[in-house]
């Protein structure tokens, strides 16, 4: 790995598990000052949360920004002068992970308080007058054009966009449940395999307009700093610049260009993605869209370890 480039990937919301961050509290001090610092309910729910508590938007943000930083904090402190990233990125709410990372957001505890808040802003988003879903996501596997026409077809005068572009072969759609349910009969029709995902609400799309007016508010009045670090963006998928408070909160309601984020990293020669949060499925998705690089990952010791003697044989 002599010459490595290295870019931060941090993890977004569906990646939680019961017991995530555990390992990393009890063995970690920099892991643990974090835990610690965000407080006890966020580490119950993180180590022993259930499925369905986990899941809920408004408990699943903090959480998964809480171990994503516990995380990269630990990462820190054990590879010391061998990490020296040449860009950061994240996958919806794992942005905010990257935007203190960089700097722009000056520390975890601010960082934790505009995701809390994004997590009810969007909760509340997502349902209706009687609190009843009224949106969902579907993944789709194929062509992404071939995908996108099923979303045209099947749209009628309801809500249904592309929220989440993940590889060159997988595509989230998201919307009302019944344009989702027209989606699906289009996609099969087509030979479209989907595959509908267990979340609170049609993230990424117009029907998270509510919640992007109060969140640009929260965050011009947090005081952003400009990045220390390139941060590569949800919304374009390429280097933030410009209004900050005004992307982010475009981003809520726009869709996730996660396939040319990776592409614009690695042709800005970044070779080697370090994922930082529960589980590995933005490292999956690198090796899709950018096979020539390499892939490692900090969600516990195991392999917290194996990451940092990769960063220290440079």
């Amino acid at each position: 790995m002599s010459g490595m480039k290295t870019g931060l990937l941090f993890t977004g919301q569906g990646a939680q598990y019961t017991g995530m961050g555990r390992d990393l509290y009890e063995n970690s001090a920099a892991a643990g000052r974090v835990f610690d610092l965000t407080g006890e309910e966020i580490k119950n729910r993180c180590f022993y949360g259930t499925k369905e508590v986990l899941r809920q938007t408004r408990v699943t943000q903090p959480c998964i920004y809480t171990v994503a930083m516990a995380a990269y904090e630990a990462l820190l402190e054990a590879a010391g002068g061998a990490l020296k990233p040449s860009g950061v990125a994240g996958f919806s709410l794992g942005e905010y992970c990257a935007l203190t990372a960089a700097g722009v957001i000056c520390d975890i505890k601010k960082g934790l308080e505009i995701v809390t808040r994004r997590g009810e802003l969007m909760s509340d988003a997502g349902v209706g007058e009687g609190g009843a879903v009224i949106g969902g996501m579907t993944a789709a596997f194929g062509k992404r054009p071939d995908i996108l026409k099923c979303v045209e077809a099947a749209r009628g005068d309801g809500v249904l966009e592309g929220a989440n572009f993940n590889t060159p072969t997988q595509t989230v759609v998201a919307g009302d449940m019944g344009a989702l349910s027209r989606f699906r009969q289009k996609a099969a029709e087509n030979r479209v395999k989907v595959v509908p995902l267990n979340v609170s609400a049609a993230f990424h799309t117009t029907m998270m307009e509510r919640a992007a007016e109060p969140l640009r508010r929260l965050l011009l009045d947090t005081g952003l700093q400009k990045p220390r670090l390139k941060v590569y963006c949800n919304v374009t998928g390429s280097e933030l610049g410009g209004d900050v408070a005004e992307i982010m909160a475009r981003q809520v309601k726009s869709p996730v260009l996660w396939q040319e984020t990776i592409e614009n990293m690695a042709a800005d020669g970044i070779d080697t993605f370090i994922e930082l949060g529960p589980g590995d499925v933005l490292s999956g998705m690198v090796k899709k869209i950018a096979p020539g690089t390499a892939t490692l990952n900090v969600e516990d010791m195991e392999s917290l370890k194996k990451t940092v003697q990769a960063l220290i044989s440079l």
